[in-house]
């Protein structure tokens, strides 16, 4: 059964996150800044620019459960045995959950950690024969999703162990599910696309890491059209999304999730800085575009004292956009520390609209 406390939601109202990768290639310095700067609801660094391993297919792969793989020219492959790039893969997480224990010596709350969703990963692991990628075969489908269930299950152990105070919270990152449903994985000759799963497939797949997970799960994918009711239908505790960079039609599923009591993990902050804008927006500005998505769902931004049915300041946490791995180290400090202010600033403006 998830985590969930007596608030319903395993992190404390007004709370702010990250979305999983960060420049620079120091564990122990990342993990330092991020509880410095998110102290409220932390999460396990990812710092792809150590190189392949550090990546986010190559992460999860290290999890995987009697399923090795290895790097190739055209990305990860499923391989016979284990070899050095597992062994690195899996030393990269290792020295990560080193620093996060190091780091959260003696902390007592929610700490989120990230894992590639069962179907990004099939559409981006190389069969060993066909080299197309896993999901052409249902069969190698079924075998990586019960592979990387148990996996999961193993690493949310793990983090329990080394953090003993913490709550974890395990998010499942699937950029690629829309790609899948939509029919736009290619082969490996890029000529054809593979078949599209039964959409019962998708979920119960989905549904099947959720489960193993035994945590609090939130589905995250910053796609322009997000599968909300896939994500709902697989039983997700929670879905975290771009808000900058979702298309009107998949507002109506954003309403969906938040009237289910789905919590909300809202990327409020660009992921980089744009030309001519390095800083983030206002912190002010930034929780207003929450609120005011809010009464456009249509909820009225109080409802006494409350936004939405759980309320917007407990419901909802505020992220970055997605993975700030190609930020400057200073825009994603600021970026963190933004995220943290709007939260912060949304029961007063709560309260604003209310009066």
């Amino acid at each position: 059964m998830p985590e969930i406390t007596e608030n319903r939601y395993p992190w404390p109202p007004s709370s702010a996150t990250g979305a999983g990768s960060l420049p620079g290639t120091d564990p122990a310095e990342a993990m330092r800044l991020i509880f410095g700067e998110l102290p409220d609801f932390p999460h396990l660094a990812e710092l792809p620019a150590r190189g392949p391993g550090a990546d986010l297919t190559g992460r999860t792969a290290s999890l995987l459960v009697d399923l090795p793989v290895e790097l190739t020219p055209t990305g990860w492959r499923f391989t016979t045995r284990p070899g050095r790039d597992l062994s690195r893969a899996r030393g990269f997480l290792a020295t990560d959950l080193d620093a996060l224990e190091e780091v959260a010596e003696g902390y007592a709350g929610p700490v989120k950690i990230q894992v590639c969703g069962p179907w990004t990963l099939a559409a981006t692991i190389e069969l060993i024969r066909s080299r197309d990628p896993a999901l052409a075969d249902p069969g190698a489908v079924a075998d990586l999703t019960a592979s990387l269930a148990e996996g999961l299950a193993a690493h949310v152990a793990e983090v329990r162990n080394r953090v003993p105070g913490a709550q974890v919270v395990v998010q499942l990152d699937e950029p690629g599910l829309p790609l899948v449903i939509g029919g736009g994985v290619p082969t490996a000759s890029g000529l054809n696309r593979l078949p599209v799963p039964e959409p019962a497939d998708l979920e119960s797949g989905l549904g099947s890491i959720i489960s193993a997970a035994r945590a609090f799960t939130v589905v995250h994918c910053c796609a322009l059209s997000v599968p909300f009711g896939i994500i709902k239908g697989a039983g997700a505790d929670g879905v975290g999304c771009d808000l900058g960079n979702l298309a009107p039609a998949a507002e109506d599923g954003l309403a969906e999730a938040v009237e289910a009591g789905l919590g909300i993990v809202a990327g409020a902050v660009p992921a980089t800085g744009a030309p001519g804008a390095p800083e983030p927006p206002p912190a002010r500005e930034t929780a207003r575009v929450v609120t005011a998505l809010w009464r456009r769902l249509g909820w009225p931004a109080a409802r006494d004292g409350s936004a939405g049915p759980g309320g917007v300041a407990a419901q909802v946490v505020l992220a970055p956009a997605c993975g700030m791995a190609g930020a400057a180290p200073g825009y994603a400090r600021a970026a963190m520390a933004h995220c943290r202010e709007a939260a912060r600033l949304l029961p007063e403006l709560i309260e604003e609209e209310r009066t």
